[in-house]
C-alpha cells in the first residue's frame, strides 16, 4: 500500500497556467481546453506534459500551451474555444465531452485531440474509432461503462446492504441514462432495492442528501459525469457527515475524503491524449489516427474515511484497491 498525498496546487498560474504566456515567434502552439478548475488537475497535466516531452516537446522550450478553464460554467466553453481558435493553436486538446464539443463546434481545420468518457462516434466527433475521419481524433476512457463493477465493489464493502440511493445529474442525460441502465441490471441480480436522486446544481446536491438523511439508504452509488467529478468536496463532506457509506467514479472523491472510487485513470488519458498532440505537431493528421480507449482502472480506498463510518475493509478489498489513502 502506499500513502498518496494529495496537494492543492500552489501558484497556479506557474503549475496550471490560467492566462497564455508570451509565445516566441515561430513556436508551435497548443491549446488546451477544460470545462472544470485547475486546481485538481495537477497530476494530469503532469501526464500529459511528460507525454509531450517523451516526443520532444518541452513547454517553454521549443512548444506553448495555451490553458482555458471553463470553471465549471458549461456556457464559457464555446467563447473559451473561439478564443483558442482566433490565436490559430496547431492543435486543440479538450478534456471531457463539453469541452470536445465545443472544440468541434468551433473548427472543422485545426486539428482537435479529445478525451471523452462517452462514445465519440455517438456525440457526432468522429465517423469511426478505427477510421475517426475529419480533423479530431483521441482517448475515449470509460466511465457510465463502469457503473455494475463499482455498485459491485460497494456491495463488497457494505455486505448486508439491500437498499441503495443513486444520485445521478439529470442535466448529463446520456451519462445518467447509462449509469441507471447498469445499476438497475447489476442491483437486480443482486437482490438490491434502489431509489434515484436527482441534482444538477450544488443546491440540489444539497436537497438530495437532506432528502437521503431522511431514506436513510444502507449506501449511496454517485453516477459518473464532469458535473459530481467537480463536486467531489461537496459530496465528500456530505456523505461523511451523513454517515453514508458512497462510491464515485473519480479518484479526486476519496482524496477529498470521500469513501472509495473505480474509474478510469484521468492522469492515462492525458499522457494519451499528449502523446496524441505530440504526433500531431510532428505531422500526423487525426484521420490517421484510431481513437484509443481507456485501458487503465483504478480503485482508491479511503481508510481513515471507512473507520470514521465504522466499516470493516475486507482483505478481498484491500487486495485489489491501487490505492489506499490513510
Amino acid at each position: 500500500m502506499r500513502r498518496r498525498e494529495f496537494i492543492t496546487l500552489v501558484g497556479g498560474a506557474a503549475a496550471c497556467p490560467m492566462v497564455a504566456r508570451a509565445q516566441p515567434a515561430g513556436m508551435p502552439l497548443v491549446g488546451y481546453l477544460n470545462a472544470s478548475t485547475p486546481t485538481t488537475y495537477g497530476d494530469d497535466l503532469r501526464a500529459f506534459r511528460a507525454a509531450l516531452k517523451e516526443d520532444g516537446h518541452v513547454e517553454g522550450e521549443n512548444v506553448a500551451i495555451d490553458y482555458r478553464w471553463g470553471e465549471n460554467e458549461p456556457d464559457r466553453l464555446t467563447v473559451l474555444a473561439h478564443e483558442l481558435v482566433r490565436r490559430r493553436v496547431s492543435v486543440l486538446v479538450a478534456a471531457s465531452a463539453p469541452a470536445s464539443l465545443a472544440a468541434a463546434k468551433a473548427t472543422t481545420t485545426i486539428l482537435v485531440v479529445f478525451m471523452v468518457p462517452e462514445d465519440p462516434v455517438k456525440l457526432g466527433l468522429v465517423a469511426s474509432l478505427a477510421k475517426p475521419g475529419g480533423n479530431a481524433t483521441g482517448v475515449n476512457f470509460f466511465a457510465a461503462e463502469l457503473a455494475a463493477k463499482r455498485l459491485e465493489l460497494l456491495r463488497m464493502l457494505v455486505p448486508l446492504a439491500k437498499r441503495v440511493a443513486v444520485l445521478i445529474n439529470p442535466a448529463e442525460p446520456t451519462i445518467a441514462a447509462a449509469n441507471l441502465r447498469d445499476v438497475e441490471a447489476a442491483a437486480a441480480s443482486m437482490g438490491l432495492q434502489i431509489r434515484v436522486f436527482n441534482a444538477s446544481s450544488v443546491a440540489e446536491i444539497d436537497t438530495a442528501f437532506a432528502a437521503l438523511a431522511s431514506d436513510r439508504p444502507d449506501a449511496l452509488f454517485i453516477s459518473s459525469g464532469p458535473f459530481f467529478a467537480n463536486r467531489g468536496v461537496q459530496l465528500a463532506h456530505l456523505a461523511t457527515r451523513h454517515a453514508m457509506p458512497a462510491i464515485s467514479a473519480t479518484r479526486r472523491y476519496p482524496e477529498f475524503g470521500g469513501l472509495m472510487s473505480y474509474g478510469a485513470s484521468l492522469s492515462d488519458a492525458h499522457r494519451q491524449a499528449g502523446a496524441y498532440a505530440g504526433r500531431i505537431l510532428k505531422g500526423a493528421k487525426p484521420s490517421d489516427l484510431p481513437v484509443v480507449q481507456g485501458t487503465k482502472f483504478e480503485l482508491v480506498i479511503n481508510v481513515s474515511t471507512a473507520r470514521l463510518l465504522g466499516l470493516t475493509l475486507p482483505p478481498s478489498l484491500l487486495a485489489i484497491a491501487d490505492e489506499v489513502i490513510e
